[in-house]
């Protein structure tokens, strides 16, 4: 878990950024077919997927998710396993981004003006959490926190060869 804003916006640009860029590819792909187009399309579609994918997973999804987490889910006894804790967060979060970003596709992709928008928005959610939800847990959130532990661990050596400086002063 990121320990201070330095490591949040690190983990969440890593996870957000290998997130959009996958889910991007999939949508593009399930629309258009495996096109010639395809890779032009996902860059034009992927600045905005991910910046609107950072304000919600910091401002809205990110901290509900949390919240719920440890007021609702997380028990003493998963408190003592951050794997427990990072896989509850994990899965919360995918609910609430498939739920958010679900809808802005739909947006972007002017599908709102045409019929059955329920039903497009249900087939639109259902299929992105198939693909999101393992990515999220077996490759994207292992990288992210890969990272995060190496910045964590660089971090403790810095201020450990600090402190024996200060010692020896």
């Amino acid at each position: 878990m990121p320990r201070n804003l330095k490591e949040e916006v690190v983990f969440t640009a890593i996870m957000a950024g290998l997130m959009v860029l996958v889910m991007t590819g999939y949508n593009v792909a399930m629309a258009q077919g495996l096109s010639s187009g395809l890779v032009m399309e996902i860059l034009k579609g992927y600045p905005l997927g991910l910046i609107v994918a950072i304000i919600l997973d910091l401002l809205i999804v990110g901290p509900i998710a949390k919240g719920l987490a440890f007021k609702y889910i997380i028990n003493d006894y998963m408190k003592k396993n951050t794997v427990l804790i990072g896989i509850t967060i994990s899965v919360l979060m995918v609910l609430g981004m498939v739920t958010f970003m679900s809808f802005f596709g739909i947006a972007v992709e002017g599908k709102l003006a045409q019929g059955h928008i329920l039903a497009t928005y249900g087939h639109t959610w259902i299929f992105n959490l198939i693909v999101a939800l393992p990515l999220q847990l077996i490759i994207v959130g292992p990288i992210a926190r890969g990272v995060l532990g190496k910045m964590q661990s660089a971090a403790a050596k810095k201020a450990e060869a600090e402190e024996i400086v200060e010692e020896e002063v």
